[in-house]
């Protein structure tokens, strides 16, 4: 092994001329079980070593050193020690080299050795010693250069110190001596580099709560990625929080990395625009320079640009600026990158020395445990490297997300109008998300790019070295498959998209169910409802078993592909020509690296695909980053107060887009300090637009615009943060209280932050969710105010808010009394009320002003302003205006439950004039869309959520614990019973099929091993020739029957996770559909989607995957262990330490990485939802000057988004490290055992136990990826479980108890002493209730909200089950039969009118029980048929989702089809809250009367006009009966019922 070749021998000689020691070199040192080395060789090559490195090492380092100053560190005693020894080993080498001189001096003529090495080492110690003070200087903590060289110091300390120790006599007592403390202190130097110095004094890290530690870590703690572990333990001990996370190293910031990128791009932006410059004009240039003027450009110079001027102007390139932005630090993960590759083919070489080792006789032990140490070196040196290389790609990637969303975000908020028209809020937001996301995949994958064609040519030609052309065959066979995987990927991919459809329309379809889960199951539409979402399920699984098919193939290819390429290549090796042998050597270490070759193959079509993706991407990010941006200069801000005129517009002429046609033209306008202007004119004149060019958010063709001072800008639409109420008023300026408060009584929000949760602390939701329309624009005002700007520009704030809040915020705030009176304000309006206030009025007419002054001046004129005042007639509007005050103070004063009835008033008095009750209908729809509180719609649908709001009220504790519960799920471990549930859905035998299907796929492949390695045994007994067919014909067969039980235990499991998903999801939606209405009312919906949508994807694709993947990586490693344990039995001693260390690993970091995911994920959204939002306001945050503000706080969030990111890259890394290190034991100790059993072990086992030792660092590396990933996709499983058994209601059909089809055939419906709740725990709704209804009696039911009207109507159908008595309808009690027989026997015309999408025909008929005619019937009936009969589609008419393409009324017209189209005998008509238009209303009353004239009717009636000329009237007060007779006899008796009809203004 360590043999010199001769010619360095003869160099040596004259180094070590009278040295006895010279040729006997080979015998002394290779072939005795007691090697040494010359004395001369380790006087030379050992000693130089250390030193070539460090002084080959020393100038860049210092170059370095002297870049990075990190500030001094203190001398501690660490320190002092360090440079002692190392002046101390100074001296000892000098020692040796003056003792030299003395001996000389003696006659004694050495060497000159003697001489060389003491001064060499000499001067090297001292560079040592100055480098441990200088780095000390420099602030480093721990020195690696330093860590390496005493390491190899002692490395090669070692030979001769072992050599000293065996010798017999000493001769030379000084150098003896001297060595000794020479070793002593090397070894102390290393000791003490492992441990770190203190921190640099004055450095930035003290300030920092919670600084990542890697910065101060040490060389090792470094190499090692030791430093993680803290945190790993942490995680394990508790699930991390966001407050555990480490603070991102400051480099890795945004504010350094954007920048740094910014920088770059704008000098690519830079050299285009010189090159634009320089190339758009050449005709000039050419006749400059022929007529000599200028002569800036030689001949050839002009030919070259006429030339260029050809190709198309040049584009910034973005890919330049990163790559010079990133690059550097990139290329340092190259270069690790580079060093791995070439260290992956060392081991095959090793352990092709190591089967040649077995197989010879009588060679001295060493040199096995020599090649067995140097494996597990060389795999130790590649892991640790490879891990490096990941970890700078990654943090590049992470480096280049960073700066690209920044750079994405700053560019949003100056890009021009026209270019933000040209890609949507949804596409930059993609942009930012996922094109960012792809720059960071490619980042990892980069490398691959000139790696994988490397590690394939260095793989070919090693190949070729051992078995010559014939590998040509193997490698033709790997390129074939390349096209077959290429197939499969697209056909895949083509598939995926195709599922993602059935899912979403299997969601929406969902969606619509569970919100409109009430009408079903009213109507008893469920199963009809159950078998669509079955049907799309069915597609969608199918479409799922084609991939899996797929699937199943691919893992075949990739599975089979190494074992192929193996067999071709041998079989052609051995039949090509006689004399080729296949031994041990040749065919393990080719399978080896056929291993190697795997890897690129696969991999380079991944890379490619990611790189066209990539490509895609930084197109996009380019165009959008080269966009046109808004001309800061447009608007002249300059605050030199000149005169009086704060705003001035000369000549103005604006555009949005350069290409479009001018918006407004010739604009002069002058606002003179602290006046008011109102801007009018009719809708798409230019008003909004004037405010913009004000703004300087439009293009200027021509003119002047200059505004004097600070701005404030109230959009037509507000825009709302979501942040609380009040960060949203003080938009980052200081607190105020006083200001604050005066601001909202200016704008009127006081009273509405007493109906806020949280006052002005609320959360408001995105967009402003929870706000009104005027509650907005409000806050949208009170940001103006508050800012206290110099000028006001409000384009028209007053158009959300009602009437008299206008009129409030005009007086208060706008107008001449307002707060603002003394600024300079713009006012753009449609209120003409206003107008006679304000100081001057200008008119708009098609983008020009068309005349300007005072209200009396325009008045006088008689142009278009006083033509504009005739249309909207004034004295109406101010009419109006005030009856609406009237009525809101009026309605204030009215009682809470009297609210309801006074409402009805409108419709209540036949006699009242038209006109009347249009105007009141004017007022409903103002009142409906305004936000005063008080406001009677608004009133309105409180009485008809009261119910629900008491249910809330109670139903809080449980909630709360509810969520409490779905969290603990999620941290904790899983628990074993959740996996056999998993088991159990696949199928008990079927997982017992798999697995033994999987057994037998690793027992072929282990096979296919055994029988290679018996085959190369041939070689050494010379019995190869006979044999070869049968050899090359069993291989071939055990391998192909590999390959086919992989594909058939992929089908198996495929069908089985399928089959799982089936079950799963219809569990789950068999339970839901059967789930009583309490669920519902107590779940909000978006929990139960979830586990329809994001669960059931997981069971779908992300489990099958996994499962896959945990399984074979799980038997690829089961399998090695049984290769080596069978050929080494005593291996079987080490796996017990090394699968508890391993155990021990994977719960560290699966418990961590989980976590950390977690928050990776939830810190995410906020960027892009930040992100929007920041869009659509980009016009309010350039006004206020606030842009600044938001580029930090976005920065700020993407960084809280690394801080969790980071960590996972680097869990990843500390895994890999030490999973891998687990697998180099393994390798070490396969080689280790293979060498001690040598005697009795032939050389073709070695070579399997260790070639199946090198695979598995992968597998092992894997299966804990998987086993973190099916932890984390499990849950799913129980979460849908969890789901699918909730407590269901009755049954839908009872078989012996089911009633004749006729039944009902009177229609008398009894109440026996009934009492019923919501839930159980809460009180009684309705509390003994007795009474008896005649068939075809017509009943109206009325009384105050909360009386129980509605539950009286649920009990009916059972949607609320009895809590004592019965009721029973034609004899038959109605708890005893089942839900569905009960409700389709009865029909209800519910409250608001629920749709779903589909067909008309659907809606109405959803069993298709009825013909065609039958259903026509009953739309005419129902005043349909017109409409119908007029659409294209006629009954096949597609409704939208929620029935959006309907009217209203129509969609009450269509319940009231339905249930003409029942005509059951008892019918419950549950009055529309809301006023649907009176039309509606007439007609349904007027069908209901001639339709059902025979049937029994109940009405819950909130206008009595309706029921006043029904049977009877019962009056329901606190869930019991209070009055129960005919209306006459009631109004006679002057109760409940009197006082109502008296409010309602039926009575006297």
């Amino acid at each position: 092994q360590k043999l010199k070749p001769q010619s360095e021998l003869t160099g040596m000689k004259v180094l070590c001329f009278p040295s006895p020691v010279s040729l006997q070199v080979a015998n002394e040192t290779l072939h005795t079980d007691r090697p040494n080395l010359p004395e001369c060789f380790q006087l030379s090559v050992l000693s130089w070593l250390p030193s070539i490195y460090l002084w080959a090492v020393s100038p860049v380092y210092l170059f370095y050193l002297k870049r990075n100053n990190k500030g001094y560190i203190m001398m501690s005693i660490m320190n002092r020690f360090k440079t002692v020894f190392g002046l101390l080993l100074w001296i000892v080498c000098w020692a040796d080299l003056f003792y030299t001189f003395h001996e000389l001096r003696q006659g004694l003529s050495r060497p000159p050795i003697y001489f060389i090495t003491p001064l060499v080492l000499g001067m090297t110690m001292l560079l040592a010693t100055f480098l441990i003070q200088f780095e000390r200087l420099r602030g480093v903590q721990s020195s690696g250069v330093l860590f390496i060289f005493w390491f190899l110091s002692v490395l090669c300390a070692i030979v001769p110190f072992r050599s000293k120790i065996l010798q017999s006599e000493v001769t030379d007592k000084l150098r003896f001596t001297t060595f000794y403390f020479y070793f002593g202190m090397v070894v102390c130097e290393l000791i003490l580099c492992c441990f770190n110095e203190k921190p640099p004094l004055f450095s930035n890290v003290v300030t920092d709560p919670n600084p990542c530690p890697e910065s101060t870590a040490g060389f090792l703690s470094k190499l090692t990625f030791w430093w993680f572990t803290s945190l790993a333990i942490k995680g394990y001990k508790m699930p991390l929080q966001a407050k555990d996370l480490w603070s991102l190293n400051h480099r890795d910031t945004s504010k350094v990395m954007v920048p740094k990128l910014l920088k770059e791009w704008e000098k690519e932006q830079a050299k285009a625009k010189r090159y634009v410059s320089a190339y758009s004009k050449p005709p000039q240039l050419t006749t400059n320079h022929t007529a000599g003027g200028g002569g800036e450009s030689s001949p050839e110079e002009v030919e070259v640009l006429l030339s260029n001027q050809k190709s198309a102007p040049r584009q910034p390139s973005f890919l330049r600026a990163l790559i010079k932005a990133f690059g550097p630090y990139f290329l340092i993960g190259s270069a690790y990158k580079l060093l791995q590759d070439i260290i992956t083919f060392v081991n095959p070489q090793l352990l092709r020395l190591l089967i040649a080792f077995t197989k010879q006789k009588g060679v001295p032990d060493w040199w096995g445990y020599a090649l067995a140490i140097a494996m597990f070196f060389t795999a130790l040196l590649q892991t640790l490297i490879l891990h490096h290389q990941f970890q700078y790609c990654f943090v590049t990637g992470m480096n280049v997300r960073t700066a690209v969303i920044g750079a994405i975000y700053r560019k949003s908020l100056v890009i021009t109008n026209a270019a933000k028209r040209s890609s949507t809020v949804g596409e930059i937001v993609n942009l930012m998300s996922v094109d960012a996301q792809r720059f960071m995949d490619l980042t990892t994958f980069l490398n691959m790019l000139w790696s994988a064609p490397l590690q394939i040519m260095l793989a070919l030609y090693f190949l070729w070295q051992n078995l010559g052309p014939s590998v040509l065959a193997g490698v033709a066979v790997m390129i074939m498959l390349i096209p077959f995987n290429a197939v499969i990927a697209m056909k895949t991919r083509a598939y995926q998209v195709e599922q993602m459809q059935y899912k979403d329309a299997r969601i929406k379809l969902m969606n619509e169910i569970l919100n409109g889960i009430k009408v079903l199951k009213l109507y008893a539409w469920e199963n009809s409802f159950k078998e669509k979402v079955l049907a799309i399920r069915q597609k969608e699984l199918s479409v799922l078993r084609k991939t899996a098919y797929l699937g199943a193939l691919s893992t075949m290819a990739w599975t089979s592909a190494p074992f192929l390429v193996a067999l071709t290549t041998f079989a052609v090796y051995v039949t090509v020509d006689e004399n080729n042998v296949l031994d041990a050597e040749k065919a393990f270490v080719s399978l080896s690296l056929f291993n190697i070759l795997r890897f690129p193959l696969n991999m380079l079509p991944q890379v490619i695909s990611s790189m066209v993706q990539a490509s895609v991407s930084l197109k996009r990010v380019q165009s959008f980053l080269s966009h046109d941006e808004l001309d800061p200069d447009s608007v002249d801000r300059k605050s030199s107060a000149t005169g009086k005129v704060k705003l001035t517009v000369v000549n103005g002429k604006f555009t949005w887009a350069k290409e479009d046609p001018p918006v407004l033209h010739n604009i002069n306008v002058m606002v003179p300090q602290g006046s008011l202007l109102a801007v009018v004119g009719h809708v798409g004149c230019g008003k909004s637009s004037l405010i913009s060019a004000l703004l300087g958010e439009m293009e200027k063709v021509e003119g002047d615009v200059s505004i004097r001072g600070s701005v404030a800008y109230v959009p037509q639409q507000a825009w709302i943060q979501n942040a609380t109420l009040r960060d949203n008023i003080l938009f980052g300026r200081p607190y105020n209280e006083q200001k604050y408060r005066c601001v909202l009584d200016a704008c009127a929000l006081t009273p509405d932050l007493q109906v806020l949760p949280g006052g002005d602390m609320t959360e408001i939701g995105e967009k402003g969710i929870n706000l009104s329309g005027g509650q907005r624009q409000r806050v949208s005002l009170a940001r103006a105010l508050y800012s206290d700007a110099e000028v006001y520009l409000l384009d028209d704030p007053l158009s959300a808010v009602d009437a008299h809040v206008s009129k409030h915020i005009f007086d208060n705030l706008i107008g001449p009394e307002g707060v603002l009176k003394g600024k300079t304000r713009i006012l753009v309006t449609h209120g003409i009320s206003f107008l006679p206030q304000v100081d001057n009025i200008m008119v708009m007419v098609d983008g020009r002003v068309s005349e300007m002054g005072s209200y009396q001046e325009l008045l006088k004129q008689n142009g278009a302003f006083a033509e504009f005042l005739r249309n909207y007639s004034l004295d109406d509007i101010v009419e109006e205006d005030e009856a609406t005050e009237d009525l809101l103070k009026d309605e204030e004063l009215f009682p809470d439950d009297a609210l309801s009835n006074h409402a009805d008033m409108v419709d209540s008095e036949p006699v009242i004039n038209e006109a009347k009750r249009n105007f009141m209908r004017q007022i409903s729809i103002i009142s409906a869309d305004g936000e005063n509180p008080r406001s009677r719609s608004v009133r309105r649908q409180f009485c008809s959520q009261r119910r629900h709001s008491e249910t809330q009220e109670k139903k809080k504790p449980p909630e709360v614990e509810k969520l409490i519960q779905a969290e603990t799920a999620e941290t904790g471990r899983v628990k074993t019973k959740v996996y056999l549930e998993y088991a159990k859905a696949v199928g008990p035998l079927l997982s017992v099929l798999i697995c033994f299907l999987y057994g037998c796929q690793s027992a072929a492949s282990i096979g296919a091993n055994v029988w290679l390695s018996q085959w190369t045994n041939d070689a050494s007994s010379n019995q190869t020739q006979e044999n070869v067919h049968m050899r090359v014909g069993v291989y071939a067969a055990l391998g192909i029957a590999q390959g086919i039980l992989v594909m058939i235990s992929s089908f198996t499991l495929a069908m089985g996770n399928i089959g799982a998903a089936r079950k799963l999801h219809f569990n789950l939606l068999e339970n839901k559909v059967h789930t009583p209405q309490s669920f519902f009312d107590t779940t909000p919906i978006g929990r139960i989607i979830n586990r329809f949508s994001k669960d059931i994807y997981v069971i779908d694709e992300a489990l099958p995957a996994t499962v896959l993947m945990f399984l074979g990586t799980f038997f690829v490693s089961l399998s090695t262990m049984i290769v080596i344990v069978s050929s080494t039995p005593i291996f079987a001693v080490v796996i017990a330490p090394l699968a508890f260390v391993y155990i021990f690993v994977q719960r560290f970091y699966v418990a961590t990485s989980r976590q950390l995911k977690r928050l990776e994920s939830v810190s995410r959204s906020p960027i892009y939802s930040h992100f929007s939002e920041t869009i659509t306001g980009s016009s309010v945050i350039r006004a206020y000057g606030r842009h600044n503000a938001f580029v930090l706080m976005s920065d700020m969030k993407v960084d809280e988004n690394q801080k969790s990111y980071f960590p996972g890259i680097v869990s990843n890394r500390w895994l890999g490290v030490r999973i891998e290190f687990i697998g180099n034991c393994i390798v070490l100790f396969a080689a280790l055992f293979a060498v001690t059993g040598k005697e009795n072990l032939n050389p073709g086992l070695v070579g399997l136990s260790v070639s199946y030792a090198l695979q598995v660092t992968m597998s092992l590396n894997w299966m804990v990826r998987m086993t973190s990933d099916l932890e984390n996709n499990i849950v799913a499983v129980e979460r849908v479980k969890e789901y699918s058994e909730t407590k269901t209601e009755a049954p839908w059909e009872v078989e012996d108890k089911k009633p004749s089809s006729e039944w009902p055939m009177q229609g008398n419906v009894e109440f026996n002493d009934y009492s019923v709740r919501y839930r159980e725990g809460l009180d009684l709704v309705l509390k003994n209730i007795t009474l008896k209804v005649k068939g075809g009696e017509k009943i109206g039911i009325v009384g105050r909200t909360g009386a129980g009207k509605s539950s009286m109507t649920l009990c009916l159908f059972r949607l609320l089950e009895a809590a004592a008595g019965e009721i029973t309808i034609d004899d038959v009690k109605i708890a005893e039969i089942g839900l569905h027989d009960l409700r389709s026997k009865l029909t209800i015309i519910p409250q608001e009118p629920v749709l779903f999408s589909g067909t008309l025909r659907m809606n109405l008929d959803p069993f298709e029980k009825y013909t065609d005619e039958d259903v026509w019937k009953a739309l005419e009936h129902s005043h349909l048929q017109k409409f119908v009969s007029n659409q294209p589609a006629k009954l096949e008419l597609e409704c939208s989702e929620g029935g959006e393409n309907l009217s209203v009324g129509q969609r009450q017209l269509v319940c009231l089809a339905r249930a003409l189209l029942r005509k059951t005998r008892i019918l419950i008509l549950d009055e529309a809250t809301a006023a649907i238009d009176l039309e509606t209303d007439d007609l349904i009353q007027s069908t209901i009367r001639t339709q059902f004239e025979d049937c029994t009717v109940f009405t819950i009636a909130h206008r009595l006009n309706t029921i006043m000329d029904y049977t009877r009237v019962l009056v329901l007060d606190k869930g019991q009966i209070a009055e129960f007779d005919s209306p006459t006899n009631l109004l006679s008796q002057r109760g409940i019922f009197y006082g109502m009809a008296k409010d309602a203004g039926l009575a006297q």
